[in-house]
């Protein structure tokens, strides 16, 4: 699958590479490639502010990138990160397969043990400007298969850990997932064009001047 393949080469080099579905004759958005020190420089800092936000604010699982499958958007991701390959069923009913929860280094050989995550939480989204969005933005932003990033499956136990917390307040538990981790919020907050306050934005820098200054983001804006 072309996200494992990506995401096989590492925290060091990390390469965050989006998956379009556009039409073939639609130009796809040229991807941006920094180091990790120049992404952070990009985002924009502001204060945040959670007033109004609802989980229910951001329509998901939707029908998937493709509508004819049967499957909504968790069950693609599943399928799409699968390292064995499930069984679908009728009714996109997932059996069998395997899994890498790259959060704890947990293999996982049950969909139904897997959350998958949004990588940089709804709330943290809320706080960092889709408060402004309109509803159909909030469900592609919550639905968000264009980039490999922004959904990850991993073990509903590290999801759950980290919550809604940005990355000043939790990291992945297992220290080879962190810049990788790092990385991937990067990207995903320049995607969206997303704020982060200052607590978050020190947290960000203190890894990408230290352990992940090798670390390389790729990076699409959202359409």
């Amino acid at each position: 699958m072309i996200k494992n393949f990506v995401r096989g080469f590492g925290a060091l080099s990390l390469a965050l590479v989006p998956l379009l579905s556009a039409p073939a004759a639609q130009a796809a958005p040229a991807a941006e490639v920094t180091t990790l020190a120049d992404a952070v420089g990009l985002v924009e800092v502001t204060e945040e502010d959670r007033t109004g936000y609802t989980r229910s604010k951001f329509k998901h699982w939707n029908a998937g990138d493709n509508a004819g499958d049967g499957c909504n958007t968790r069950a693609e991701v599943l399928i799409a990160e699968a390292v064995v390959a499930p069984t679908i069923e009728a009714g996109c009913k997932l059996t069998g397969g395997t899994w890498a929860s790259y959060y704890d280094g947990q293999e996982v050989t049950s969909a139904g043990s897997l959350d998958i995550d949004h990588v940089v939480p709804l709330a943290e989204a809320w706080d960092s400007g889709a408060s402004g969005w309109t509803a159909a933005r909030r469900e592609a932003y919550a639905n968000d298969q264009g980039a490999d990033v922004s959904l990850v499956a991993v073990t509903a136990r590290s999801n759950r850990q980290k919550s809604d917390q940005d990355p000043a307040d939790w990291m992945p538990p297992s220290p080879e997932a962190q810049c990788r981790y790092v990385g991937e919020w990067v990207a995903t907050k320049l995607r969206w064009q997303l704020t982060a306050d200052d607590r978050e934005l020190e947290a960000l820098k203190v890894y990408s001047e230290g352990l992940c200054e090798d670390t390389i983001v790729r990076y699409a804006p959202a359409a």
